[in-house]
């Protein structure tokens, strides 16, 4: 298939960012995106998140790995951020797995993974 149709059907392409809790991810978004706004985060329907009453759960690295951050500089990209994995807990690993298998299954080509990062 040409690439150029590939885009046009994914629309914006989906990135899961693996990583520890405060490890920089978000940073090194900013970097890569050449951007120091912070992201617009949306909840799997599609509704925007204030970040202020998120704030607190980001700093412990509690929040929904279904939510999408979408930098205003680079908005044909979307990104998922998963929990840091630093506690060795199994059941954030079983989260990041199933999330993984539940993107796996999506019908549409935009609504599921395209990288892990």
């Amino acid at each position: 298939m040409d690439p150029s149709r590939i885009r046009g059907k994914i629309r914006r392409f989906r990135i899961l960012i693996i990583g520890r809790t405060n490890a920089g991810k978000t940073t090194i978004l900013g970097r890569v995106c050449n951007t120091r706004d912070n992201p617009e985060i949306h909840d799997s329907a599609g509704n925007k998140i204030d970040l202020a009453t998120i704030n607190a759960s980001r700093e412990r690295g509690e929040h929904n790995i279904s939510n999408e951050m979408v930098l205003r500089s680079n908005p044909g990209f979307v990104f998922h951020d998963s929990r840091g994995f630093e506690a060795g807990s199994e059941s954030e690993f079983d989260k990041v797995k199933e999330f993984i298998t539940s993107r796996s299954k999506e019908t549409r080509i935009s609504d599921q993974l395209h990288a892990i990062w």
